[in-house]
């Protein structure tokens, strides 16, 4: 079911067929309070939108993980949250049906870390902290990715938001192939991005890159990952800003040893 929900020539079909904007009920966390769009009507199956205090979330229910999760980062909330102790208080989103949502158990001997979307290192308060360790802000991420690369990634975003002031963050999942797999009742992605949008440089770009240790990590203008993903990240960008790069930190990851 999953493998002809995501892959083929119906999901390259489906993007040409819109699924209709909502207004997000929580448009700070966006830029221009735009969410994104979904153009694949099929990822539309099951979704809820769920706000929090910095970051919102688009949750499947089907794959029961976010399709994105979105915060306005500012310089401030980054140096607000270096003083903050990690409290890894995971637990499943109260607010999502128990039938479409993931629990802890899902995660038990998985071998996969429950990887945060919108990251905890970016929370500027006890409360946002506890809001971020949601699982309906993770995915199941390849560990030596989450430790290697996820994490210089989101390091090199914080970098940015201090010299920026601001950026709009957009994290997501992408499930591509015909190969998915599952632990528990949760969906494994094939590979995970992050949007980076200034609005003083009024650019954006994204880095790509597959969930598996040692994975190559592409940068790529938004209009190529809308493409990849069938969901308009930054709806309120014209096509030419789509096609801009933002610069992006060159992201210096340590290898994986196998012995």
């Amino acid at each position: 079911m999953f493998q002809k929900l995501f892959a083929g020539a119906a999901f390259v079909a489906a993007l040409l067929a819109p699924a209709p904007a909502l207004a997000s009920s929580c448009p700070d966390h966006y830029a221009d309070g735009r969410a994104p769009e979904i153009r694949n009507p099929k990822l539309a199956a099951a979704t809820r939108e769920l706000c929090y205090g910095v970051f919102g979330v688009m949750h499947s229910g089907i794959t029961r993980t976010p399709l994105w999760s979105a915060e306005n980062l500012r310089a401030e909330n980054v140096e607000s949250a270096q003083g903050l102790k990690r409290d890894n208080a995971f637990h499943a989103e109260p607010r999502l049906p128990r039938g479409q949502r993931a629990e802890l158990e899902d995660y038990a001997r998985s071998g996969f870390d429950r990887g945060h979307m919108t990251p905890n290192g970016d929370m500027p308060d006890r409360r946002t902290q506890r809001e971020s360790f949601t699982l309906a802000n993770m995915v199941p991420q390849d560990s030596d990715h989450n430790r290697h690369i996820w994490a210089p990634i989101e390091g090199a975003v914080r970098k940015m938001a201090k010299k920026e002031g601001q950026l709009y963050v957009i994290t997501g999942p992408a499930f591509l192939g015909t190969s998915l797999r599952k632990v528990g009742n949760v969906l494994v992605p094939t590979h995970l991005y992050k949007v980076v949008y200034s609005p003083r440089q009024k650019a954006a770009a994204a880095w790509f890159t597959e969930n598996r240790a040692n994975a190559e990590i592409q940068v790529l203008p938004v209009a190529e990952l809308e493409r990849i993903v069938g969901i308009e990240l930054l709806p309120s960008l014209t096509p030419q800003q789509k096609e801009r790069l933002l610069h992006l930190p060159k992201i210096r990851q340590k290898k994986t040893r196998y012995f």
